[in-house]
């Protein structure tokens, strides 16, 4: 696949929708092992109307969800071409997570994800986020694979 990845086809790979999708472009993959992506934050994100007014704060739980799912696009991204069956994978678990910097409208959040181990249909992911070269947030995420019901 051809990088940048756009939003478009982040959508493809990915469940998630507005206001819940935060990945908007995928920059640098190495399969199997790591992805840089990143989401713009903008003041009209929806979660800023009470998060909190007049100071402005990304919710580090969102923050986390966003490494997440740069982790859910490694593996995505990560998968042979003949294996077209779709895949969902959902948190299992959050270790380590550290919180280093507030994420405000304007920041650009980069997003690294390395993916640690998988085990069995599960994927343990270190993802890092940034802004402006500088670490907002860090965790060990873990992820399991389910097969959608049809």
């Amino acid at each position: 696949m051809k990088l940048p990845i756009d939003v478009t086809t982040i959508q493809a790979l990915l469940p998630h929708r507005y206001p819940f999708l935060l990945v908007d472009r995928v920059v640098e993959l190495e399969p199997n092992k790591r992805v840089l992506a990143y989401k713009n934050v903008t003041a009209n994100e929806n979660f800023f109307n009470g998060h909190f007014p007049g100071q402005p704060v990304m919710p580090g739980v969102l923050v986390v969800e966003a490494l997440a799912q740069a982790g859910g696009l490694l593996t995505q991204l990560s998968r042979d071409g003949d294996d077209t069956q779709a895949k969902l994978f959902y948190l299992v678990k959050i270790d380590n997570a550290k919180f280093s910097r507030m994420v405000v409208p304007g920041d650009r959040l980069d997003l690294e994800v390395t993916l640690k181990r998988t085990i069995r249909n599960m994927a343990l992911y270190e993802g890092i986020a940034r802004v402006d070269g500088e670490q907002a947030a860090c965790a060990d995420i873990l992820c399991a694979e389910v097969k959608p019901e049809a």
